[in-house]
């Protein structure tokens, strides 16, 4: 998933992998963590993504103490554009509903925007700020880049086919 979404370095991949096991296995144990792989008719992996329940302080409206946070969506390059993380989604916001819970969270990658909005999903306040320089800078040309992708790519349409259906998609 983080490869496909670009600027982060085959080292700091490498290292990722093992540090979100270490991270993952207990939570799901605890069942903090509960996690979907859609699978082809062949058995193959299509896709996968998680909801975690994460520690939250409450406040005037929200007394959760935790809050179900929507992560690690991902679709195989083959199956993407045929509902699977669609799928994976409504997955993770049916049982936020059926526990109970007001409202679902996450952080939608440029690839996975449209999914969530299509979905209902709306933009927050969020703000951010990188302690580390080197950080800052390269997180602020990734987002000048995209910005300037989003920019070039309004007002153009193009026809998306599938196995099934046709949607007009912004590209």
């Amino acid at each position: 998933m983080f490869a496909s979404l670009g600027g982060q370095p085959k080292r700091g991949l490498a290292r990722h992998g093992p540090r979100y096991a270490a991270w993952l296995v207990p939570q799901l144990a605890k069942g903090e963590l509960i996690a979907w792989v859609a699978e082809g008719s062949d058995g193959r992996a299509l896709g996968s993504g998680a909801v975690w329940f994460q520690p939250a302080q409450p406040r005037p409206g929200f007394d959760d103490l935790r809050v179900p946070y929507i992560l690690s969506i991902y679709t195989e390059p083959s199956a993407r554009g045929h509902g699977v993380a669609t799928a994976i989604v409504r997955k993770a916001i049916g049982l936020a509903k059926r526990l109970g819970y007001a409202r679902v969270t996450l952080h939608a990658s440029p690839m996975g925007r449209g999914v969530y909005e299509r979905l209902g999903f709306g933009p927050t306040s969020e703000m951010r700020y990188w302690i580390d320089p080197v950080l800052r800078a390269r997180y602020a040309r990734r987002a000048a880049r995209e910005a300037a992708e989003r920019a070039d790519s309004r007002g153009t349409t193009r026809t998306v086919r599938t196995a099934r259906r046709s949607a007009r998609a912004r590209r």
